[in-house]
């Protein structure tokens, strides 16, 4: 039986950044959870298991990385920062001794592959200025994937989670709902973080599902969403102009999808985008 995992405390956070010489940056999102009933509440709302193998990303300090391993198989823990990528495998072994974790420095957004088991939850703090364009290319880098919690901006986390027609409502939604049922988990307050956010934080849980049944590829739907959003309140017809070659061959492809031409993309749910993603396709090949 390995002994308890000791959490870190506001006076941890900042005593251990005080000897790494660390000073968070905005650049790189960098905002250090200090309160153990968060990362403990993440923990329970991600739905960890003892069998699960769980990626991290930008552990920082390893707040919410010891709460993981007090129930994990397995945390697999990616940080850009080299200091705080060096300091973390010295701190988990102080605080979690005997817990299976490795960390590895490099980009979450560019990595391309991780070592160790595929992991089968994503659990994270996610840095604010990248969180959208790395959450996605985890999703579709590792279908291993089958559940996730993020702590995100609260604007975010609102765009990621919404459904067609909400004011919210746009690419985010729609790339994410590519690959998972999305919803919002919970608020997140500011004074749990080491230096405070100006801004509020969110939980966003995602459970991987199968993407929608099409013959066009994941790359050709997100170009068709990229287009219907690239100017917002634009009906889809002139919308999809540029990328069908012209507003004829935009308006045959919206007919041969069944959506109205005029139409604005904030009303398509994913579904409909892959479908029209093929119309658009076969309406091409046919010209």
């Amino acid at each position: 039986m390995p002994e308890p995992v000791r959490l870190l405390g506001p006076a941890d956070v900042r005593g251990l950044a005080e000897r790494l010489d660390v000073r968070p940056t905005k650049q790189r999102g960098q905002n250090f959870v200090i309160d153990a009933n968060t990362v403990r509440r993440i923990v329970r709302e991600a739905g960890v298991s003892a069998e699960d193998v769980v990626l991290e990303v930008g552990p920082g300090l390893g707040s919410l990385t010891l709460a993981l391993l007090e129930v994990a198989h397995h945390v697999t823990a990616v940080e850009v920062d080299p200091v705080l990528a060096a300091a973390l495998p010295e701190t988990l072994a102080e605080r979690a001794p005997g817990r299976s974790c490795e960390v590895v420095e490099d980009d979450a957004m560019r990595v391309v592959h991780l070592p160790g088991p595929a992991p089968t939850a994503l659990v994270a703090n996610l840095p604010y200025n990248v969180a959208v364009p790395v959450l996605l290319h985890l999703l579709a880098l590792l279908p291993s994937l089958r559940r996730g919690l993020v702590m995100v901006q609260a604007e975010v986390a609102d765009r990621l989670a919404a459904g067609p027609g909400s004011r919210t409502y746009g690419v985010p939604s729609v790339k994410a709902a590519w690959y998972a049922d999305v919803r919002r988990a919970g608020a997140v307050g500011r004074s749990v973080f080491w230096p405070a956010p100006n801004v509020d934080s969110g939980l966003v849980a995602l459970t991987r599902r199968e993407p929608p049944v099409t013959t066009a590829s994941r790359e050709r739907v997100f170009a068709v969403v990229d287009a219907a959003f690239a100017q917002r309140r634009k009906a889809l017809r002139p919308a999809l102009r540029d990328l069908a070659g012209s507003a004829e061959v935009a308006e045959a492809a919206l007919r041969g999808a069944g959506i109205d031409p005029m139409t604005r993309g904030e009303r398509l749910d994913v579904t409909e985008f892959a479908r029209l993603a093929e119309s658009l396709d076969a309406t091409l090949d046919a010209a």
